[in-house]
């Protein structure tokens, strides 16, 4: 397995950031990609955002194994942590974000009340690269005052945008761990798009992801590519298979395993494999968590 690091200066500078706006914050909302609800957050943002109130969305809802997602919100629920399951694609669950982040503060904003005075909730929007914040604070807000891209790494610096009513948002930089403790989250942060394929060997990405596959959906795998039963093979076998489907054949009948392997992560990421999540609770300790 090929060793992991990713860790560009802007996201050091963005942790500071994010410590420095923190009080002026009522709730952190935690934008994770379902398929990795897991190793899709930050761990370093335990220690960054400590006891503040903090409300977990899980966006991309639409392409994850819908079992897995109910696992994973009766997961966190057993550690205080709310999860709602979102598409920003699709629009799903996208009414009950905000109602759910002023939850969290009700009392406050009761207090406030009682006192005459109207409370505005500040929220901060944090997350790694690539899950779809950016594109989760335009369709709160309704215009695209955000940028977005497909690719990790797009926002770059703290954004303060107005919602109608009394709500204001802070958005921040995705930003990973300085470093991968468990190398089998950084494979799974690759293979949704998280860190740039630009640093990856994509062909040994693809073999692992293959293997995973092959262990947790290989109906989905074998229906997708016409493939036969593929129990016994390795990861770089299965995927000489769907690239020989695919017709992916260079000179002397060999077949191009890198096209296969760009292939393969594209459609994993589009879900055209099918609703796949990258792993389950059962894969973590519940001490990992906060």
């Amino acid at each position: 397995m090929q060793n992991l690091q990713w860790y560009p200066g802007h996201m050091a500078k963005t942790r500071r950031l994010i410590e420095e706006n923190l009080k002026l914050i009522d709730v952190v909302v935690e934008i994770l990609d379902a398929r990795i609800p897991f190793s899709g957050r930050n761990p370093n943002f335990n220690d960054i955002i400590k006891n503040k109130p903090r409300l977990l969305v899980l966006n991309k809802a639409d392409l994850a194994d819908k079992n897995r997602t109910k696992q994973w919100i009766n997961w966190y629920a057993e550690q205080n942590l709310k999860v709602i399951p979102i598409s920003c694609a699709t629009g799903m669950g996208l009414n009950t974000v905000l109602n759910e982040a002023r939850a969290l503060i009700q009392d406050k904003i009761d207090r406030e009340k009682e006192k005459g005075r109207k409370r505005t909730l500040k929220i901060m929007m944090v997350g790694i690269p690539n899950v779809g914040k950016s594109s989760l604070i335009n369709r709160l807000i309704g215009k695209a005052s955000t940028k977005t891209g497909d690719k990790p790494g797009v926002t770059r610096g703290k954004q303060w945008l107005k919602i109608k009513g009394d709500t204001e948002l802070l958005d921040t930089p995705g930003i990973l761990p300085p470093k991968f403790e468990d190398q089998s989250v950084a494979m799974r942060l690759a293979y949704t798009g998280a860190i740039r394929d630009e640093i990856m060997n994509t062909e040994l990405l693809a073999y692992s992801l293959c293997e995973y596959l092959r262990d947790n959906y290989p109906d989905d795998l074998c229906a997708r590519y016409k493939l036969d039963s593929i129990e016994c093979l390795e990861g770089h076998e299965v995927l000489e298979q769907i690239g020989k489907k695919r017709g992916f054949v260079i000179s002397g009948g060999e077949i191009d395993m890198e096209r296969a392997a760009n292939m393969l992560l594209d459609e994993l990421r589009g879900a055209k494999i099918g609703s796949i999540t990258l792993e389950t609770p059962n894969d973590f300790d519940k001490k990992e968590v906060l």
